[in-house]
This record gives structure tokens, sequence and C-alpha cells, in this order.
């Protein structure tokens, strides 16, 4: 969790308050883990739940790793073209209701609860 935490002090501004506002619900309110993969803070429970990415313009994006098996009944998601993540970028803090972000987020760990995550790599077929 450190290396989450000082990956999110290294950043300034208003990414530096969305990383600190959404580690402190993953971590501390929802207690998923943390580390860092590819240089950027995921968090998991069973498997990897979601991820945060610096964009361009001081954002963030929380990107689900299920993204395509969510719902998206606030119609938050997007996937950008992306075959199984989607997310929703962040500029404020304020953006997003803690209300719609906990519907994605409890549905994503339902999702991680009770349906295994299956590759959808393929697998080489040569070995």
């Amino acid at each position: 969790m450190a290396e989450v935490e000082d990956f999110i002090y290294q950043k300034e501004g208003q990414q530096r308050e969305i990383l600190l506002h959404l580690h402190h619900i993953f971590a501390e309110e929802l207690m998923l883990e943390s580390k860092l993969r590819y240089s950027i803070p995921f968090y998991y429970q069973n498997s990897w739940i979601c991820y945060l990415n610096p964009i361009k313009n001081d954002g963030i994006e929380l990107v689900f790793l299920r993204g395509n098996e969510l719902s998206n009944s606030t119609g938050l998601l997007q996937s950008k073209g992306r075959k199984q993540v989607s997310g929703i970028e962040f500029y404020r803090p304020d953006q997003v209701t803690k209300e719609q972000l906990y519907e994605i987020i409890q549905e994503a760990l339902i999702l991680d609860e009770t349906v295994p995550y299956a590759s959808k790599r393929q697998k080489n077929q040569n070995k």
C-alpha cells in the first residue's frame, strides 16, 4: 500500500486530489488490496477489480477490468473501443456522486465474488 501512496503523492493538483479520494474509497472504505502494476495503482479482491490511470488535462480514469460484464446502468462507463475494460474519467474529485460510484463498484465486487474471471486471451496452441 505504501508504494501506491508514494505514487499518489508524486502527482500534483487535481490528479492527486482525485487519486487520494478514490484510493480512500477502495483501500479504507472497501478494504480492497492495492498494488502498483504497470506503474499505476490496481485494486483487487479475488481478482483485479479496477485501476487508476492518470490521463491528459490533469484527469484520472477509473478503469474496471471487467467493464464489458457490468450493466452500466448509470451510463458512466465508457469502453472507448476497448473490448474488455471500461472506465470513467474524472477531472474533479466531486465529478461523480458517491452513490453512482458505489453502484458501479458494488456490481464489480459482486461479479468478482460470484463469477470467476476467465481470461479472454488466446492460449498458445503450439506448446
